[in-house]
């Protein structure tokens, strides 16, 4: 799910919780599992937590006008991020919540002799990826339907795995981690690019953004260590991480 996101956009849902994990008990007694905790959810939340962090909320792809905004690269200067990424020409590269494919249909070019998986888990994303692939005829570009706890990529198979303002929206962060470090090849790289969460200035609601310690705490507890803290963007935080 995953898409890139806008505040103005997000529409706050609940998550379906398993019944060993129920958010509250008759006696009003916070509940948790081994691996989340659950409390009331905050505004644009789920109330479901990891690490100390609340998972926002994913946005619709009725919102997806938004990825496709004129200011974008101003804003955000994608251009240059594409610039940066760690892919020669016959690279196999994921775009997990792919959205519109703004990334997507950046870098495949890129990895001319190489291919990208675009993959998200809304029906209409993935209808939409699949008839902008074909109308690009951009033959290296399959587009997969993803699940909340996996990308379903091949094993053993991706040079680079990135999400794009995605990783904090992901239902299930440990075992989509755990999935994508099974698909990357031993030397494959993960990059996320979250909004600043210490930087004030970046007008994006808290829920939405996130410090580089907080995703290194998250990404190190699952088995990948931090190579490349890139901060060039104007707003976001490029992190690269390698599996251990």
């Amino acid at each position: 799910m995953l898409s890139i996101i806008m505040v103005s956009v997000k529409s706050a849902f609940l998550l379906f919780i398993p019944l060993v994990c129920t958010l509250w008990s008759n006696n009003g007694i916070q509940q948790q599992d081994k691996t989340y905790t659950y409390k009331t959810a905050s505004e644009g939340g789920t109330g479901k937590f990891y690490y100390g962090r609340e998972i926002a909320g994913i946005m619709n792809f009725s919102g997806s006008s938004w990825l496709e905004r004129n200011s974008r690269q101003v804003e955000e200067n994608s251009n240059l991020a594409v610039a940066k990424l760690p892919v020669t020409d016959n690279s196999v590269v994921a775009d997990i919540g792919a959205g519109t494919g703004y990334y997507t249909f950046k870098i495949y070019n890129l990895v001319s002799k190489g291919k990208v998986y675009a993959v998200e888990i809304q029906n209409d994303a993935v209808t939409y990826l699949k008839n902008r692939a074909g109308q690009l005829n951009a033959s290296n570009v399959i587009v997969i339907k993803g699940k909340e706890k996996s990308p379903e990529l091949p094993e053993n198979s991706i040079d680079l795995a990135m999400m794009v303002d995605v990783y904090h929206e992901l239902s299930y962060p440990h075992e989509m981690l755990q999935n994508i470090r099974r698909s990357l090849k031993p030397k494959g790289k993960l990059l996320l690019l979250e909004y600043r969460a210490e930087d004030p200035k970046v007008d994006i609601k808290p829920l939405h953004k996130m410090s580089a310690k907080q995703v290194n705490k998250e990404l190190s507890a699952n088995g990948f260590h931090l190579v490349q803290n890139g901060e060039f963007l104007p707003i976001q935080h490029f992190l690269v991480f390698e599996k251990n």
